[in-house]
């Protein structure tokens, strides 16, 4: 089993992300994250994919793709240089001052905004890859157990600029 994403360019009518992600679902397809948002051209929409999947699942994947109708075009990053980012929010409830001060360094260390607080709650911006995301999400929960809520974007990938 391996990390896998896929870029789509899909026609951006009603009911073609409903169509893919039932694709998925009807073959038991496990998705890590979706994200779709139009591009430039307002007819097409650019989805990224996340799946963790084997060699012959994942080529059995992106077949089934290519054949769907609203597929304009099917993109494999999985083995391409690519840069790879989603959004996080954490907020963290229940901090004393000293909780406060500590959120506010960790903020500074690892990259993340405090973008919103009160008395004793703090809600943290985070765009960062996956793995590092999840890195942050391990560190938090160990410093503020049963303290945090979790709400993760999927990720959004473009190819690198290569020579």
């Amino acid at each position: 089993m391996k990390k896998r994403w896929l870029c789509l360019f899909v026609e951006n009518e009603i009911g073609v992300l409903a169509r893919i992600s039932g694709l998925f679902s009807g073959k038991s397809y496990s998705v890590d994250s979706l994200t779709v948002g139009v591009t430039e051209d307002e007819t097409i929409s650019r989805m990224t994919i996340s799946l963790t999947s084997d060699d012959k699942t994942f080529e059995q994947i992106k077949k089934q793709l290519s054949r769907s109708v609203e597929v304009i075009r099917v993109i494999d990053y999985t083995d391409i240089p690519i840069h790879l980012k989603e959004i996080l929010f954490v907020r963290i409830s229940g901090l004393t001052e000293k909780d406060k001060t500590e959120v506010f360094r960790i903020s500074q260390i690892l990259g993340a905004e405090v973008i919103d607080y009160n008395g004793s709650d703090m809600l943290l911006e985070m765009i960062h890859t996956e793995n590092k995301n999840n890195n942050i999400i391990a560190l938090l929960k160990k410093q503020f157990a049963n303290r945090i809520e979790l709400v993760r974007g999927g990720s959004v990938a473009v190819e690198a600029i290569t020579a």
